[in-house]
């Protein structure tokens, strides 16, 4: 677990570089293009698992990670690990809100599940 928690810290650090040097554009290259592994389902840790790991690394990061980098963040680590994960990102109207949360198959892995009921889906990648 220790490991996962370690490269899930480093997926925050690379994605708050991205964020603050580059754009949002980057960002959503880089997790659109990044590619589903094929590992062995005997070694492969589970989702579960896999976004305790970001959860941990998030309180032990240096400052207040943001939903987008944590989602991204998540999202490749899933994809590492041969989960077909998609980030997703949606709005609220009024008053104006955006969320980003990771979803296996349409089911929401990395937030609370009723975030459906309250926001409209932009873009999944």
């Amino acid at each position: 677990m220790k490991r996962l928690v370690v490269k899930s810290w480093l997926l925050l650090l690379y994605f708050e570089f991205i964020m603050r040097f580059s754009s949002f554009k980057r960002l959503h290259a880089i997790v659109r293009n990044q590619k589903v592994r094929p590992m062995d389902k005997g070694c492969v840790p589970s989702s579960s698992e896999l976004c305790h790991a970001v959860d941990l690394a998030c309180v032990f990061y240096v400052k207040q990670v943001l939903c987008l980098q944590r989602s991204a963040a998540t999202t490749l680590l899933l994809r590492r690990y041969g989960w077909n994960a998609e980030m997703v990102i949606g709005a609220q109207v009024l008053p104006f809100r955006s969320h980003a949360w990771v979803e296996i198959k349409g089911t929401i892995v990395s937030d609370m599940p009723y975030l459906l009921e309250m926001y409209q889906v932009l873009e999944r990648c």
